[in-house]
């Protein structure tokens, strides 16, 4: 794992190079460009080409015989419509020429060839039918196809770009200027850029914070929203950290300084947003190679085209207009548009649920994902000890034990004290006045309140009173054995008062994830370095399938590999640092709860929030993504399916023939359907998420 982030800065770069990188790389698809220039220049040439293209059908003698009219007649009015149509071809259509170069230069036809195929064929027909065949041409055809194409491209440009519309948001999220606290208490207005590490910031009310840092001073309620996906504020005190980007609430804070720029979480989620939008899935990749076949097919379907019609009428200009017509109609701008827009949907989707895709293709495979692995601790559980249950003697009351185990372990770091403390204050008890406090080495804590004896502590504090436990005490042991949950026994005046039952504390949102995990026919399994005993108590508790447990942290990988042996396609949800074998190892890694250290290279996918129930959306946002990238796929090439067959004149012997024009609307239709289909992701509800 890299540290912090997928770069390393100094102390003096800053959020202006990760916005400035980011107007450089927006919106990365397909193609690689930058689309936000893309898509002015589509939408530009569109325009012009659409006025162009008046006077292109004005004087066509097709479209004058179907809709009955005639314009003027003038020397050289017949070469009106082709003269425009020339300037659109070279205007219109250059942009779709010089993106087939590469492709032609490296040998792998693609959308980009199959489009520039299509335009120059028609083009090229046009220029020679007007000397041969007068009013034959294709000038038409040829620029109401350009414009569809840039349309559609504009279109394309445009989704990625309001897809992409969460770096924009996140990039607007840091504010300009800081107000930094100097070392005479004094305070001054700065740049963000001139912030350093360890200066101390003031957050006033409603104010932006501008870097990552510390609460030294102060107490507020922060809007994390736009980083964590959590609605509701979260109350932070001195001591608890704060993001760059969050929204402060009604408290004053005095904040230190501890990332500032590319280093930052808020620059990392947006170098992550860029990462996935520049990466391309397998469906995508399978529909350039789809754009690829059809290039041969299309001059394989026109070479047999021409076969067949030179046998049937010979040698007729009829057969170059059908040889024509069919490589015009093979044009796959729907096939082009039917990933694109769905992966950048579906990334831009994750992004507002708290999932951050590094890796696109990690989000296509999770649909595949038959076994999930759940680290234990920090995933499943809290990774911190917590009263799971209490047990207190008849004469005594529960607020009355807590107080005084409040008192007698105020002091204390042991993870057990921190566990009962705060049981204690989530009861809003006061601590009972103690005095002569006393660590006993080995067994626990002494103390006297009100002039009476008071312990606390394990067992080996009951054997060296020579206490027995007996009832309801004795059943509350046995019981928490079986949990495997660590016991802690108050004793005051030799009389065991209370008794309480710590454990790792499992999240309240872990037993629901499995839950809704098996209903979606996954399999879930838990990797843990605790011993066997407390593996199955959290197990059963959760209904988990398969429990590891006693793994070092350097044989996890091992265990992934078991599974995958097996035939199994694996997840291992971890928290990124001593998992990193294990999440590099699985079919997917997905790492939970690194919202404020994003940049974990082992795992694909990247949870903001440790909330495990996120680890049932990102399957359901696979599934749904994959479903609409192949329904978008069906939709494009059977356009292609049922065009070019028609447009090489299958059904002549009955009278139909399939012209460009007819074929032009096919597929417009088939690229607003894809189009369409696209957007209607955003309706998919994401339920795995509680809050």
């Amino acid at each position: 794992m890299e540290d912090k982030m997928t770069h390393q800065h100094t102390d003096h770069e800053h959020m202006d190079h990760a916005q400035q990188n980011h107007k450089e790389h927006q919106g990365h698809g397909g193609h690689g460009v930058d689309h936000t220039g893309h898509e002015m220049m589509f939408r530009n040439r569109f325009w012009v080409s659409l006025i162009l293209t008046i006077p292109v059908l004005l004087f066509s003698p097709m479209i004058q015989e179907w809709f009955g009219f005639s314009m003027p007649e003038f020397i050289g009015s017949n070469l009106i419509g082709p003269g425009f149509a020339i300037v659109i071809f070279f205007y219109g259509g250059m942009p779709f020429l010089q993106m087939a170069v590469p492709e032609i230069q490296t040998r792998k036809p693609g959308m980009m060839t199959l489009i520039s195929l299509a335009i120059t064929v028609a083009f090229a027909y046009s220029l020679f039918a007007i000397f041969a065949v007068p009013g034959s041409g294709f000038f038409w055809e040829m620029a109401t196809l350009i414009d569809i194409m840039l349309l559609g491209h504009w279109m394309e440009m445009r989704s990625v770009r309001q897809a992409s519309g969460a770096l924009n948001e996140l990039a607007k999220l840091m504010p300009d200027t800081a107000e930094r606290v100097t070392e005479n208490r004094d305070i001054e207005e700065v740049s963000v850029s001139e912030l350093h590490n360890n200066d101390i910031l003031l957050i006033r009310p409603g104010a932006s914070v501008p870097a990552d840092g510390e609460i030294i001073e102060g107490h507020s309620d922060l809007n994390e929203a736009m980083i964590t996906g959590e609605s509701k504020p979260v109350e932070k005190a001195e001591g608890d950290t704060v993001i760059a980007g969050t929204i402060n609430g009604d408290g004053s804070l005095r904040v230190r300084v501890s990332a500032i720029g590319d280093e930052t979480a808020l620059a990392g989620i947006m170098r992550l947003v860029e990462e996935a939008q520049g990466s391309k899935s397998n469906t995508q990749i399978l529909a350039d190679k789809a754009a690829g076949w059809l290039f041969y097919i299309a001059l394989a379907v026109a070479a047999l085209t021409a076969v067949l019609w030179i046998i049937a009428v010979g040698f007729e200009v009829e057969v170059l207009e059908r040889v024509v017509t069919v490589l015009v109609i093979a044009c796959p701008h729907a096939l082009g548009l039917a990933i694109p827009l769905v992966v950048a949907i579906s990334t831009s989707m994750g992004a507002r649920n708290g999932i951050l895709v590094r890796n696109r293709l990690a989000l296509e495979e999770a649909r595949l994902i038959n076994t999930v692995i759940f680290d234990k601790t920090g995933t499943l559980t809290e990774g911190r000890f917590g009263v799971a249950n209490m047990q207190i003697a008849d004469d005594w009351q529960e607020d009355q034990a807590l107080a005084l185990a409040l008192a007698v372990e105020g002091d204390s770091e042991h993870p057990i004290a921190r566990g009962i403390r705060q049981k204690a204050e989530e009861a809003g008890v006061k601590p009972a006045v103690i005095s002569s406090f006393e660590a006993i080495k080995g067994r626990g804590i002494k103390a006297i309140h009100e002039g009476k004896t008071v312990y606390v502590g394990g067992p080996r504090l009951l054997e060296m009173l020579e206490l027995e436990l007996v009832g309801a005490l004795d059943e509350f042991r046995a019981n928490a054995n079986d949990k495997a949950q660590t016991v802690v026994y108050m004793v005051v005046e030799n009389q065991v008062v209370a008794a309480f039952a710590l454990a790792d504390v499992v999240r309240q949102e872990s037993k629901q994830a499995i839950q809704r995990l098996h209903e979606m026919g996954i399999e879930v399994a838990m990797l843990t370095g605790d011993s066997q005993h407390v593996a199955d108590a959290v197990a059963r508790e959760l209904g988990i399938d398969t429990v590891f447990a006693e793994v070092l942290p350097e044989d996890k990988d091992k265990k992934v590999a078991e599974l995958q042996k097996q035939g199994k396609k694996v997840a291992m949800v971890g928290d990124g640092v001593n998992d990193a074998p294990a999440l590099t190892r699985a079919d997917i890694g997905i790492a939970i709860g690194s919202g404020t250290d994003v940049a974990i290279e082992s795992a694909g996918i990247i949870l903001v929030q440790s909330n495990p129930l996120d680890v049932v959306k990102i399957f359901e946002l696979s599934r749904a993504t994959y479903r609409k990238m192949i329904q978008n796929l069906i939709w494009a090439t059977g356009y292609n399916v049922v065009a070019l067959p028609l447009a090489a004149g299958i059904l002549a012997p009955v009278g139909f023939i399939l012209s460009p024009a007819v074929g032009a609307v096919f597929m417009s239709v088939s690229t607003i359907v894809v189009a369409i289909n696209a957007q209607l992701l955003r309706n998919t509800s994401l339920a795995g998420s509680a809050s």
